[in-house]
């Protein structure tokens, strides 16, 4: 760890969001950038606080906030179990309570001395005392932290206490700057949804004009709201009570924020006529055991170049280390803290203190993690994760993060990265072979329509019921063609077409078949003369047609209308794409339409196998029963492999399946009729398919 010297802000430095203000104190004490108290490790932890901000003297409770750091720092540096063999350093610098110097401390803390500092960590803050909402915005402030709640929450608690005592006519007054005017916003769109008006809402800034604090008390003595809201911060409390004092306003209930609520030196019998009986909300307080002993032992022997720590002793107990200076007796350094009563020995209620005390350790946490994990950049992550900060965690907390549902991370898992969306595409190898096959098929079932558009006035087609026929390869070419839905990305639209279009077409497609199965077997069983049976068997074909198609159509409309499919990115079956896919809506009602296909091709198979021993020259019934088998082989074998197949490869078998039944269909009963009619035109005769066994029957 020697080499490894790293620097965190730790307590952010802007306490209050203060507009930016000369102050005279920095100036004397010098650059906010210049640390004043410093202890060299492998690991340091910077602080910012408002040491100077009172004009003249240095601040006693702000200083035991930095010696709580230092209690804290000390503490962890003697464990055996937090940061073993690491040693941890401070820097101390003071942010005057004012915007340029604390954004110069700041900067002082992030940037440091580069011959000393070899590697910078630091764009993190962890505030004690911060409590503006602003600073919760993690796209304007995604380093920004915080051991002490957002002031969103006590705004509208304030809200909540004044209407708990019925007081629904109050007056307000805030700081002017982000810790005010964001409290008080907050605070009276609280009150208004409680039923509470405001009278009127003032701001001051303890570094305005006289004039503007003067005109704000006489806005509020004229007022006639007996409640007054004062969402400020101390300093410009302190200017405000002044004025109060000066223009002797009393009468008031005050309601005050957890800024000075709390504040001893408000106690004081000078301020008793005007904040007796104040209300408010304060931080929790805590225990620090030990903090007190630590308090006690600080001596400027400690560092005897300190002029913080000389300063501090002699306003603790009013000395001098400097001779000659009138009226004040000379300090000798073995002054004793136990009889000092002031700020920085009071540890009665530590508030602020606990959350320094906190902020600490949970820098010293975090360190301990990454340190028990390796240095950040060398972390081997898993799939699925990169090596980045986390928006919204400390920089020194970089590690592995979880890319998020729809991004997976690349090659060397630097960065996260949009997963491949996987669909079926015309683009890839395997969409476009089915797109081909598909289209191939098609185009061959309108040959074949051709040819036997071309050969209608034959025995052979007319014997084959040619309007079935037609039909037949009408609806063949609909079942290649519905298959062309099934590939390229799925949408809103394509995904509703793809199971209903397939369903339609192959429920009329076995229905025409079933209706030719019917008419050969009543064609040859029936015992009434031959020349009747056609003029009855033509409406009854078209009957069930239409019949058997439209309860197919009805599944499909109620499949449609109550649960229609829809597009889906799938994310669980594998993680690192996203299969884009569509989902049924309905499983049941896509079993329903199979289902139904299924039970029309069993009929089919039943008459056509009844009908197996009709006369050989005209026997389609044989035809149909091989195309039956062949379609039946074909969805038995798809219902295991659609269930168990991955991604894009569920759409290919559907679609396989399809091809394949519709090819099977189409080669079983019109390759044999196409044959006669192209290549034996001589068997194409009355006498011919009739044969020698219907002669001999006859």
């Amino acid at each position: 760890m020697g080499d490894w010297i790293c620097v965190i802000s730790l307590l952010i430095v802007i306490l209050r969001f203060f507009k930016a203000e000369n102050d005279s104190t920095c100036e004397m004490y010098g650059s906010p950038e210049v640390s004043l108290l410093s202890k060299e490790g492998d690991i340091i932890i910077g602080g910012a606080f408002s040491i100077y901000s009172q004009i003249s003297m240095i601040n006693l409770r702000e200083f035991r906030f930095v010696q709580t750091m230092i209690f804290a720092i000390e503490e962890i540096n003697n464990s055996s179990d937090l940061l073993p063999n690491v040693s941890v350093g401070y820097r101390i610098f003071d942010s005057c309570g004012s915007t340029l110097p604390s954004t110069r401390a700041v900067m002082g803390l992030m940037n440091g001395e580069e011959n000393s500092w070899r590697k910078n960590c630091s764009s993190v803050h962890i505030s004690h005392f911060a409590t503006c909402a602003c600073l919760s915005n993690r796209k304007e402030y995604p380093s920004f932290f915080r051991t002490i709640p957002s002031d969103y929450y006590q705004s509208r608690a304030l809200a909540k206490l004044v209407k708990h005592f019925g007081w629904t006519w109050v007056g307000a007054v805030r700081s002017d700057n982000d810790y005010g005017n964001n409290g008080m916003a907050t605070f009276i769109e609280a009150a208004s949804q409680e039923g509470i008006c405001v009278e009127y809402s003032e701001s001051i800034s303890r570094t305005g004009s006289r004039e503007n604090v003067e005109r704000v008390v006489r806005v509020i003595r004229r007022g006639t709201a007996g409640v007054l809201v004062a969402f400020l911060a101390q300093g410009e409390m302190d200017v405000l009570l002044e004025e109060v004092l000066t223009q002797n306003l009393t009468g008031l209930q005050w309601v005050g924020s957890e800024s000075w609520i709390t504040a001893n030196y408000l106690a004081e019998k000078r301020y008793a006529g005007i904040l007796t009986g104040s209300l408010g909300f304060a931080i929790r307080k805590a225990k620090i055991r030990g903090l007190r002993e630590f308090l006690l032992k600080v001596n400027p022997s400690q560092e005897p170049q300190s002029d913080l720590l000389r300063e501090f002793w002699e306003t603790t107990f009013g000395c001098s280390f400097r001779s000659g200076t009138p009226g004040t007796k000379l300090c000798s350094g073995f002054e004793r803290l136990q009889d000092a009563d002031n700020a920085f020995t009071d540890v009665s209620e530590l508030r602020i203190s606990n959350n320094v005390y906190k902020a600490v350790y949970a820098v010293a946490h975090a360190f301990h993690g990454l340190l028990k994990c390796g240095p950040s950049g060398d972390s081997n992550c898993l799939p699925g994760f990169r090596q980045a900060i986390i928006k919204g965690k400390p920089i020194y907390s970089a590690g592995c993060s979880q890319c998020p549902s729809e991004y997976w991370s690349n090659v060397d898992h630097s960065k996260c990265v949009p997963k491949v969306i996987e669909f079926l595409s015309y683009g890839e190898t395997m969409g476009a072979l089915l797109t081909a096959f598909s289209l191939c098929g098609a185009s061959l079932t309108l040959v074949v329509l051709c040819v036997f558009f071309r050969f209608r006035h034959t025995p052979l087609v007319k014997a084959s019921n040619s309007e079935l026929s037609f039909l037949l390869l009408f609806s063949l070419t609909l079942c290649f063609l519905c298959s062309l839905a099934f590939i390229g990305r799925p949408t809103e639209w394509s995904c509703m077409l793809r199971h209903t279009a397939f369903g339609v077409a192959f429920a009329l497609c076995i229905s025409c078949i079933l209706a030719k199965t019917i008419t050969v077997v009543m064609a040859f069983k029936a015992k009434r003369p031959a020349n009747t049976f056609p003029q009855c068997s033509a409406p009854l074909q078209r009957t069930s047609v239409i019949g058997c198609t439209l309860i197919q159509v009805f599944i499909c409309v109620v499949w449609l209308v109550f649960a229609p499919p829809f597009p889906h990115k799938n994310t669980v079956y594998a993680s690192e794409k996203i299969i884009l896919e569509c989902f049924l809506g309905s499983p049941v009602a896509f079993w329903v339409v199979m289902a139904y296909i299924g039970f029309l091709a069993l009929l089919c198979f039943i008459l056509a196998f009844l009908g197996r021993k009709l006369p050989d020259n005209f026997n389609e019934a044989k035809f149909i029963t091989f195309s039956m088998l062949i379609f039946s082989a074909v969805w038995l074998t798809f219902i295991p492999a659609y269930v168990s197949s991955p991604g894009k490869f569920t759409v290919a078998v559907e679609i396989f399946a399809i091809l394949a039944s519709s090819f099977g269909l189409l080669f079983c009963i019109f390759a044999p009729k196409c044959y006669i009619l192209l290549l034996k035109p001589e068997r194409n005769t009355k006498k011919h398919l009739m044969g020698r066994n219907q002669s001999k029957t006859q």
